[in-house]
């Protein structure tokens, strides 16, 4: 199974966003819906495929009230995330799923919120370096693209 995690803009309810809006209820209608983090919403799907097509079909909720569009993939790694530009690239065969360990945005988890991203890099045989914008119960690690991690 894919997950897909909605993490919401902290100014809205992204639940309630979602949910009162009939072309995103629909499409959510069929998922069993939890919060792995403050204002998000998760989900398991079929597929990566299924994951990124129905981050497509609520492309224009997710502009408005999502601040990051997690994915995780087992079969890429069972514990870290993919941003949806790196899980559209994998899908499309765009990226090995062998190669896109390299390049990571790491949050803290203060109080089940995700806080404070910063950006590493794994390099070949070295340690990852330890996230240390602030003190943090543990870390999300999320792949992301050579652009985003650039950008």
């Amino acid at each position: 199974m894919t997950t897909v995690c909605l993490v919401g803009d902290p100014e809205t309810d992204l639940r309630f966003e979602l949910l009162s809006r009939e072309t995103a209820r629909e499409a959510l209608a069929t998922y069993d819906l939890r919060a792995p983090f403050d204002n998000s919403l998760a989900l398991d799907t079929v597929s990566l495929g299924a994951a990124v097509s129905l981050c497509n079909d609520l492309n224009w909720y997710l502009v408005r009230f999502v601040d990051e569009v997690l994915i995780r993939e087992p079969s890429v790694d069972p514990d870290e995330w993919l941003s949806r530009d790196l899980a559209t690239a994998v899908r499309n065969d765009a990226v090995r799923r062998e190669e896109t360990d390299r390049f990571l945005k790491v949050y803290g988890l203060e109080a089940g919120r995700l806080v404070a991203p910063m950006y590493l890099a794994r390099s070949d045989d070295a340690a990852l370096p330890e996230y240390d914008l602030r003190d943090v119960e543990e870390t999300v690690h999320v792949r992301v693209t050579r652009e985003e991690f650039e950008g």
